[in-house]
């Protein structure tokens, strides 16, 4: 496909987004999820996310129709990453911190490429080896903390999460093979509003107190306008924008980023402790996130759009 025409400030806006934004819809999730059924949460957020994106698409005249197959794939990728890989996220930040939740995310190219070794039995770089054993200390180090284990519901935080980061992988994998819509902007709104839908019902089912929005404290009513515009559209459009701009290896540098500014989002406006081995853990798990993410890793790893792993179980 052909490299889109560069527009410099466009870039940086878009570079911006998805370090930043991307970054603070821990900190948003946490809020909201304080007073909000986790589930019902996130069907709202995505549902309200993909209609929007139908009636952009709809005033630009992008093609709404697909194909059942490319439904029937648009679904399966929704519930990989958005019903299960984030519903169930936003339900663990009930256990666990946000700035803790986004460092063990950050973890998720290590799930892939393993993953892609046992599942596809491809081939791991001596580089990736490197970051599969920092990233396996870094893990060690970060959920091997007394202080945060003897948190309540926190060991099943992190598990959730795990869970989670393998469904998103799992989903990595998918994309790469299945047939999608070909505009990005109407893939992405299928697979909101259907996620989204699932969400709703999986929120029934679990039989979660729905509340109206008329009633909810102000600090939610922003998270969830938040999430829904800037975590949920504009972000991901800019993702999928950096793409076909710059070399993957560019905006694999917002998977650095964003456990940093969760971490101290979280530290700023919620109180999170840091702690030092929390410290010790981002870095050297950090640092193994880029072994795996070198250009040699990157030939394995890359398989959403053709190009890399999809970003954030949160975002």
């Amino acid at each position: 496909m052909a490299k889109m025409q560069r527009n410099t400030l466009l870039v940086i806006l878009s570079f911006f987004a998805i370090y930043f934004i991307w970054g603070s819809t821990y900190l948003w999730n946490k809020i909201a999820v304080t007073e909000l059924p986790a589930f019902m949460l996130a069907g709202i957020r995505f549902v309200t996310a993909g209609s929007l994106i139908f009636i952009i698409s709809k005033f630009l005249g992008l093609p709404l129709k697909i194909s059942k197959q490319e439904f029937k794939n648009t679904f399966i990728a929704g519930f990989l990453f958005l019903t299960f890989g984030n519903g169930v996220v936003v339900w663990a930040l009930k256990f666990v911190d946000s700035g803790f939740a986004a460092l063990e995310v950050s973890a998720q190219p290590l799930v892939v490429l393993l993953m892609m070794r046992i599942i596809q039995g491809k081939k791991i770089q001596p580089m990736s080896i490197i970051g599969v054993i920092l990233g396996i200390i870094g893990i060690f180090l970060l959920v091997g903390q007394k202080e945060i284990i003897a948190q309540e519901g926190a060991i099943l935080g992190m598990i959730l999460i795990f869970i989670c980061m393998l469904s998103w992988s799992y989903g990595s994998l998918f994309v790469g093979k299945a047939e999608l819509p070909k505009n990005f902007f109407v893939n992405t709104g299928y697979q909101m509003l259907t996620s989204g839908l699932s969400l709703m019902i999986i929120s029934t089912f679990l039989g979660e107190k729905w509340s109206s929005p008329l009633t909810w404290s102000t600090p939610v009513i922003w998270s969830m306008l938040l999430l829904i515009i800037f975590g949920s559209i504009i972000t991901f459009t800019a993702f999928n924008y950096l793409l076909r701009i710059v070399s993957p290896d560019k905006v694999a540098t917002s998977t650095y980023v964003n456990p940093i500014v969760a971490m101290i989002l979280g530290w700023y406006f919620l109180n999170e402790n840091i702690t030092l081995q929390s410290a010790i853990a981002s870095v050297v798990l950090l640092t193994g996130v880029y072994f795996i993410n070198t250009k040699k890793s990157l030939t394995i790893l890359s398989r959403f759009s053709g190009k890399r792993i999809p970003k954030k179980i949160i975002e």
